[in-house]
């Protein structure tokens, strides 16, 4: 009498459980569809079934008569996006965007090199700390705290005033677009306040990359005769690129769609998450607020795109 592999690795066992066990074990992709069907089912329907909804919205009209929305697909309200104002609000945004996430990593690559090349032990722990105890408090407390610094009887205008350099600030706020009667209600508040909500974003996926780096290539490089300047050109800024490209997409994308901080701290003019809100909330014009939300998906489409091609996700 011959008996079979199987029933020597795993006996048969009864009951419904035991078969249904056994199923699975001999049937492994059947388990995997089972453990990932609700999730991919959820995404689907709530994420992917949301963004097409969204998607469609934006191929609708508003009626100008009765301010009902008109189901026949149409381009006129992608054609209002390049209207004087809605442009503008767009080029302001995305501009916005831009200089945060070029200043972030100014000041992150630093603080990351640091971090990934001499903190040790107890100060490594701080720096973590430090990172992301910002991120552990309420984002609406952080705003408004920040609200109060800028603000023209805030702490940071009577720093400036006892080291007599009122004229300074008062200088800079004259300036047409980047000024306003304080710093809360301008753009160079909004943009300090952008760079101060999204560093971390930008200093820990840096700080991975550059603990990625061969302590042996920067030695080489010095071996070899090459500067600072050279090796950092030539060696370490290649290396680090995968996470610079990371930390920018979490803080050019986050600055584009926010619209609490412009709303608290800034100037009169709308970026473009405040223009979805007002178009979706208060105009009722939920087609042109849909092709407004459409906007930073292209614009980071096409910035995925360019940094694949540049090959900086090939070391993530």
């Amino acid at each position: 009498m011959t008996i079979g592999a199987d029933s020597i690795i795993l006996p048969e066992r009864r009951g419904a459980a035991g078969r249904l066990s056994d199923f699975f074990w001999r049937h492994p992709y059947a388990l995997l569809a089972v453990l990932l069907g609700p999730p991919l089912l959820w995404l689907g329907v709530v994420y992917l079934g949301s963004l097409f909804a969204l998607l469609l919205q934006s191929f609708f009209s508003i009626d100008d008569f009765s301010g009902l929305i008109n189901y026949e697909f149409t381009l006129a309200t992608y054609g209002q996006l390049l209207s004087e104002t809605n442009l503008d609000i767009i080029i302001r945004t995305v501009t916005m965007a831009a200089v945060v996430t070029l200043v972030s990593a100014l000041i992150a690559f630093p603080i990351a090199y640091y971090a990934a090349r001499y903190a040790r032990g107890k100060w490594k722990v701080l720096f973590y700390l430090g990172v992301m105890l910002p991120l552990w408090s309420s984002y609406l407390v952080k705003i408004y705290a920040w609200k109060l610094i800028l603000a023209k009887e805030g702490i940071l205008t009577w720093f400036f005033e006892k080291l007599n350099l009122l004229w300074l600030l008062d200088a800079w706020l004259a300036i047409p677009i980047v000024g306003g009667n304080s710093l809360s209600v301008s753009y160079t508040g909004t943009f300090i306040v952008f760079v101060y909500v999204w560093m971390p974003f930008m200093i820990l996926p840096i700080q991975a990359a550059l603990e990625r780096v061969p302590v042996n290539l920067i030695e080489a490089s010095s071996d070899l005769g090459g500067t600072p300047a050279q090796t950092f050109r030539h060696v370490l800024f290649p290396l680090a690129l995968p996470g610079i490209v990371a930390g920018s997409i979490f803080t050019f994308s986050l600055t584009l769609g926010d619209y609490i901080i412009p709303q608290i701290i800034g100037s009169s003019r709308l970026f473009i998450g405040q223009a979805v809100y007002a178009q979706q909330g208060t105009a009722g014009n939920i087609p042109l607020a849909a092709a407004f939300t459409v906007v930073p998906i292209v614009i980071m489409g096409l910035y995925l795109w360019m940094a694949k091609r540049m090959g900086a996700f090939d070391a993530l």
